[in-house]
């Protein structure tokens, strides 16, 4: 079910003439009741997809403000664990929406691949992002989630080798996630032109649905995205507008925030 999901929501938002939207939220942030509240909000106001964050102590690309959101949620206690307990509440919730797991490798490994993903088959993820997997490293995972259905889904930079984009398309699954930027995540100002060149190359290796995150923060830029590539990732500026809220209040105002970005009026 897991390409299948990721599969159908490419098709609609197609279909419908629109960019897709995909959504980072880290999990256990500020707390897990929080993330089971915040999900299906979240895809009731707009979201196609989501990613759910495993808090790691070391996340190299990220930048502060999701740095902070990992920080809080390991202050919790939150664990790879807890985030697949999470997704198997979560894809009652939401059945036809795709749930895709976004972290380190190293949390995985210690899981043990084998376990890793048939805990992931049962918990229904529909697909990984290992940021710190490189391609040329990736086949044991993607052996182990290929036949579960499960997406492995390679990050490219603007500094990807042309090898490195037909290593990382060969095994890939789901979608490609191009990275707009060389640096680490956070909300910008406008979207880097590097990111469309990049998209470019990438086509010329594989004819997955096409990605664009890091510091896309608002409806215009999601827009400008869908010209080139089908959906934009927003995480940084979501992120930066829950620590700002109130936790009685973080719900609707992040909701209202996904909203604007998939250009949906909620009633007030």
């Amino acid at each position: 079910m897991g390409e299948s999901r990721i599969r159908r929501m490419f098709d609609a938002v197609r279909e419908q003439k629109r960019p897709g939207l995909i959504v980072f939220v880290t999990a256990g942030f500020p707390d897990m009741e929080a993330t089971m509240e915040l999900v299906p909000a979240l895809v009731e106001a707009g979201a196609d997809a989501v990613e759910l964050g495993v808090p790691f102590s070391d996340p190299l690309a990220e930048g502060p403000v999701i740095q902070e959101s990992s920080f809080r949620a390991l202050q919790n206690g939150t664990s790879l664990e807890d985030c697949l307990k999470a997704t198997e509440a979560l894809r009652a919730k939401v059945p036809d929406t795709p749930l895709i797991l976004m972290g380190y490798y190293n949390p995985i490994y210690t899981y043990g691949l084998v376990p890793f993903a048939e805990r992931c088959q049962q918990a229904g993820v529909d697909g990984l992002i290992a940021v710190d997997l490189p391609g040329f490293e990736a086949a044991p995972l993607i052996s182990e989630c290929r036949s579960r259905d499960i997406s492995v889904i390679p990050l490219l930079a603007p500094t990807s080798t042309d090898e490195s984009i037909k290593d990382a398309c060969t095994g890939a699954s789901g979608f490609v996630y191009c990275i707009s930027v060389t640096g680490v995540t956070g909300a910008r100002e406008q979207v880097s032109g590097r990111s469309f060149e990049l998209l470019d190359r990438v086509k010329t290796h594989t004819d997955l649905p096409l990605a664009v995150g890091f510091g896309i923060s608002n409806r215009a830029h999601v827009e400008e995205v869908g010209n080139t590539g089908e959906a934009a990732v927003v995480g940084s500026a979501l992120i930066r507008v829950m620590l700002e809220s109130p936790r009685e209040e973080l719900v609707e105002r992040a909701s209202r925030f996904v909203a604007e970005l998939a250009g949906i009026s909620l009633p007030t």
